[in-house]
């Protein structure tokens, strides 16, 4: 006679887990905003959309490249503690709203945040433990500076005073690599995106994430 089996060892469905915050950072020229872009068209994860206070650029849209606010309703939002992070560059500010990331993690969905080192120290301080437990961070950067400043200047729209000061701010970036659980050297663009994906698929499987 067959023993019953227990059904309370059985693995609950895949399904059911928490979701995980991808926390992605990189110098500029690193490739990280169109990984970030690429892994929420392909409907694996939300791109979180930061909001900014400075005015829109040509082609920028309202909801998909920023919020953009006025300086006191960004001020507003902050006194009351509605941002993740956020952050004051060259006279304009930028934040991630909690309610951008906290709303998908509580379905289980995934949220790819593109951010710079700065605002990734404040997530990880963050006194918030779900945010926390969904947190996987990775940088991102050229395997040297010779490649880094080569993908600089081939924006080819940029002076070349311009181009050293980037290449100066992104060397001073990369000294916090040490700081992400993961680093990705980027080398070819699809090779970045299948190590940068399967990362992702891998967290997936952590057994604490199960429900």
């Amino acid at each position: 006679m067959l023993a019953k089996v227990d059904r309370m060892w059985l693995i609950p469905p895949m399904h059911s887990r928490t979701g995980i915050l991808f926390l992605v950072s990189g110098p500029s020229g690193s490739g990280k905003t169109t990984l970030c872009r690429q892994l929420a068209r392909d409907g694996e994860a939300h791109y979180s959309v930061s909001c900014t206070t400075r005015p829109p650029r040509d082609g920028e849209v309202d909801g998909r490249d920023y919020y953009f606010l006025s300086p006191d309703e960004f001020l507003a939002s902050a006194a009351v503690g509605e941002f993740l992070e956020h952050a004051e560059v060259h006279g304009n500010h930028y934040g991630t709203l909690k309610s951008e990331v906290t709303q998908f993690l509580e379905r289980g969905q995934d949220v790819v945040m593109d951010i710079d080192v700065q605002g990734a120290a404040q997530v990880r301080s963050c006194g918030d433990d779900d945010i926390k437990e969904a947190l996987v961070d990775l940088f991102i950067m050229p395997r040297d500076e010779t490649e880094l400043r080569k993908r600089l200047a081939g924006r080819a729209t940029d002076s070349e005073s311009v181009i050293a000061l980037r290449l100066e701010n992104a060397l001073a970036e990369m000294k916090h690599w040490e700081s992400y659980q993961y680093c990705l050297l980027s080398g070819e663009r699809e090779d970045d995106y299948r190590r940068f994906k399967a990362l992702l698929m891998a967290e997936r499987m952590r057994v604490a994430r199960l429900r």
